[in-house]
């Protein structure tokens, strides 16, 4: 428990030596860390699956995935400690509201950026559905498209094979009808359009003439036909139509699990409107809730600071501060000394004895801040 404690306060951006003098100070502390680590453990997966989605299909994708978690992960570790760290209680609470104000907006964007991976992941399931469906209109969008360009394109071949095809099925009631006329003209069957003479005599034989020559244009016009129906269906293989077809389910599945970081992130927008365009309430809530929660997550460390009462650590650290910064002035004063040959050794017992006066003082209002 003591390395994880001391794990934690290093994760804080605490002054380990300093914060073990104040027992009271040291949960505060873990907590803080604590929140710190997982902050930047979930950022480590949510870099990482962001980028297998990139890398998706590629040999290294899970390699890739791991390496950038870890350097995603350890960027914002070191970024939330130094935010945390960074926030000094010496101050008004005005002030400290005033100083953490950008800590807390680029908080809020570090949480919103690894809150959005983690949603793809979390509903994948109905994201895969919307992709499906998006890609099944969109292939019969395209279908549509390319058939109309078609018609367009071959619009007169199209209209003559329109009109052998009705000229055709017009030859053929034509024909039958004179074969029936003409099977009672040689029956002598008396009708309208049949003398009643039986027998192969002149009116049959005109007959069996028209006849003769209506199935003769109807071979020219079949022909025609065959020959403008492979014209056509050439222009079609030509021009990609008859090899579209409509996505089989097994070849969705296939394209959803393929799908980029772009198209999931796509699709995890539109989970938040239904079919008829209105927005889900009950969807959009859900996704809205999680990316609020990372974020609340990410600046609970902030947070967390502000909150917390000045305590005996805050305060040691601020005279240490002012020791260090005091000291920094002296040692730069007499290296200048040094340099224009007016230093004055006796200066060097003199900051000693102002070091162990500061010391001591410190000491003795620290003491006294913890009694209170």
């Amino acid at each position: 428990m003591k390395k994880v404690t001391r794990f934690f306060w290093f994760c804080s951006g605490a002054h380990i030596d300093t914060l073990k003098k104040y027992p009271i100070e040291h949960n505060k502390y873990v907590g803080i860390g604590a929140t710190i680590f997982f902050t930047a453990l979930f950022a480590a997966l949510s870099g990482g699956y962001a980028m297998y989605f990139v890398f998706s299909g590629n040999a290294f994708a899970v390699g890739f995935a791991i390496l950038f978690g870890l350097l995603w992960g350890t960027a914002i570790f070191n970024m939330d400690r130094y935010i945390v760290s960074s926030i000094n209680k010496e101050g008004s609470t005005n002030s400290q509201i005033l100083q953490a104000s950008p800590r807390i907006l680029l908080a809020i964007m570090i949480g919103i950026v690894i809150s959005r991976p983690l949603e793809l992941k979390i509903f994948d399931k109905e994201i895969r559905q919307k992709l499906k469906t998006a890609y099944l209109k969109g292939q019969h969008s395209k279908i549509d498209t390319l058939q109309a360009t078609y018609n367009q394109k071959y619009a007169q071949e199209l209209g003559k094979n329109t009109d052998l095809k009705k000229e055709k099925d017009s030859l053929e009631r034509d024909i039958n009808r004179s074969r029936f006329e003409l099977n009672q003209e040689v029956f002598g069957d008396k009708t309208n359009q049949t003398s009643g003479i039986t027998g192969y005599g002149t009116y049959a034989k005109q007959k069996s003439q028209v006849l003769q020559e209506k199935q003769d244009r109807l071979k020219t016009v079949t022909d025609n036909l065959g020959q403008m129906d492979q014209y056509l269906s050439r222009r079609k293989e030509f021009e990609g139509v008859n090899g579209l077809r409509l996505f089989s389910e097994h070849q969705l599945d296939s394209l959803a699990n393929v799908a980029g970081f772009a198209d999931r992130n796509w699709a995890l927008g539109q989970l938040s409107y239904n079919e008829k365009g209105t927005r889900d309430l009950d969807t959009y809530l859900a996704i809205a809730f999680i990316g609020y929660l990372f974020i609340l997550f990410e600046c609970l460390p902030v947070f967390v600071k502000l909150m917390s009462p000045k305590g005996p650590y805050d305060t040691a650290i601020a005279k240490l501060g002012e020791a260090n910064i005091y000291f920094a002035d002296k040692d730069k004063d007499r290296d200048m000394a040094v340099t224009n040959s007016t230093y004055d050794h006796n200066l060097d017992e003199d900051i000693i004895r102002r070091k162990k006066i500061i010391s001591a003082q410190s000491e003795y209002d620290l003491g006294r801040h913890s009694y209170d």
